[in-house]
């Protein structure tokens, strides 16, 4: 009986009864964890930051590539003007130093390519590497929200399992109340029997009012980081549970994060960005070779314009520019702290490795021993129970054993939320967040069921 009665209560049953108080509105909205993580990466405003980071990389890549472009302009001078031949050199008897007003016009085509510049041959590759570190960089900004989504999800799945949980005990301690009324009638039970059975009532129903006040709260936190209005009344779709996972092999798994994490492959990305601008740098005193030439027409009315034009190959070289050793003793400083933290990375990679997995196993244990201790528990307030309803002993033990019941209860959930924020941190710590983070967590795209 008293088995039966500690059977948990449905989430929904809970929800609808008790948060009318902080929802604007009376509809539900079911939301699984899968879809949580995609209202999340839409709705992060880190994310938005840094694809406009990449944005950002891809015009200056853009701008770097027009320097082996053509550029062609026009210009269409209409002027009217005198000229002062004196100050020109230009002096001669009676004719006057100043010469017009008169009027002249020029309409020109003019154009210029570029065609060998090795400064601004290594400036776009050097952009090139930088789009890519940006890019690598926006998707450890997707793999941090996921993460976040993921594990706010799981507290406030542990949080409505609590709910249940304490709302079952509820119902246990108010079917105890009432035998330690029918056994004081009976003559087997005295007032002290039935004053504790309804302080443990009273407790219980503290506890619950608690969990409730915690899920609610945890709702909100999760509605923040999914951006959608806090107001909404929210039912979690997927149940917190316990999904066994085969853990990497710690060699097989570090490798594999050192090919994949993007943040590891952003430093090296940044590096290569900064060797290529090293070689620009350098690259300021080699000889550039431009092609460039105009057409069009001029004369001193609309009337007798004539054709005329020029085409050369201008040969450029810098001589003595003190600004380059300035470049390159910080662009070197740059590659040499690069370099500092890519090392200190690669540590990183498998310390988030190696903690992931031993906070996998541990919590794997945990699940095992938790489950256990919790089937003995609910034996203990079985046993109990029937002694004081046979009359054997007083409702002491009754009390002790629901203590204890609620313990395992607690215990139980809380090596699930761990189990499952261990997972969710390996899959962040291997990198592919987004394509290992519904196989980790057991998320199937059909029903989005089970954790």
């Amino acid at each position: 009986m008293i088995l039966q009665i500690t059977k948990y209560v449905t989430v929904t049953a809970i929800l609808l009864g008790t948060s009318n108080a902080f929802a604007d509105s009376t509809s539900v909205y079911n939301l699984s964890m899968d879809e949580a993580i995609t209202k999340g990466l839409q709705a992060n405003v880190n994310l938005a930051i840094a694809g406009a980071r990449v944005d950002e990389a891809t015009g200056s890549l853009e701008r770097r590539q027009s320097a082996y472009l053509p550029h062609v302009r026009i210009e269409t001078p209409i002027a009217y003007q005198t000229r002062n031949l004196k100050a020109q050199g230009m002096d001669f008897p009676n004719i006057p130093s100043v010469v017009g007003p008169f009027t002249s016009f020029d309409f020109r085509v003019y154009g210029d390519q570029t065609l060998f510049d090795l400064q601004s041959y290594h400036s776009i590759k050097a952009s090139e590497k930088d789009k890519s570190a940006r890019s690598s960089d926006l998707e450890d900004v997707r793999s941090q929200i996921i993460r976040q989504v993921a594990v706010n999800y799981i507290v406030a799945e542990y949080s409505a399992a609590r709910v249940e949980t304490a709302d079952s005990r509820v119902r246990t301690s108010e079917a105890l109340e009432k035998l330690a009324l029918n056994q004081k009638e009976a003559g087997v039970a005295d007032g002290l029997d039935v004053l504790r059975s309804q302080v443990q009532v009273a407790n219980d129903r503290q506890n619950l009012l608690v969990a409730k006040n915690s899920y609610q709260q945890s709702l909100l936190v999760l509605a923040r980081s999914i951006g959608i209005d806090m107001g909404t009344l929210l039912a979690l779709t997927d149940k917190l549970s316990f999904k066994k996972l085969d853990s990497p092999q710690i060699e097989q798994a570090v490798n594999a994060a050192l090919q994949s994490r993007p943040d590891y492959r952003s430093l090296f990305a940044q590096r290569e960005s900064v060797e290529s601008q090293i070689k620009s740098s350098r690259s300021r005193y080699l000889p550039k070779v431009i092609l460039s030439g105009n057409y069009g027409g001029s004369g001193q009315s609309l009337g007798d314009i004539e054709p005329s034009g020029v085409i050369q190959a201008n040969l450029v070289m810098t001589l003595f520019d003190t600004d380059r050793s300035g470049e390159r003793f910080e662009l070197e400083s740059r590659l040499k702290r690069i370099e500092q933290q890519i090392d200190d990375q690669k540590r990183g990679v498998e310390q988030d490795i190696r903690e992931a997995l031993l906070n996998l196993q541990s919590a794997e244990e945990q699940v095992g021993v938790a489950k256990s201790g919790l089937e003995l528990a609910e034996k203990e307030l079985q046993y109990a129970s029937d002694r004081f309803k046979n009359g054997v002993v007083n409702n002491i033990e009754v009390v002790k054993a629901q203590d204890s019941l609620a313990r395992a209860h607690d215990n139980n959930l809380n090596a699930m939320a761990q189990h499952a924020q261990a997972k969710i941190a390996l899959a962040k710590a291997l990198g592919n967040t987004d394509k290992t983070y519904r196989i980790f967590l057991g998320i199937q795209e059909a029903n989005g069921r089970g954790l």
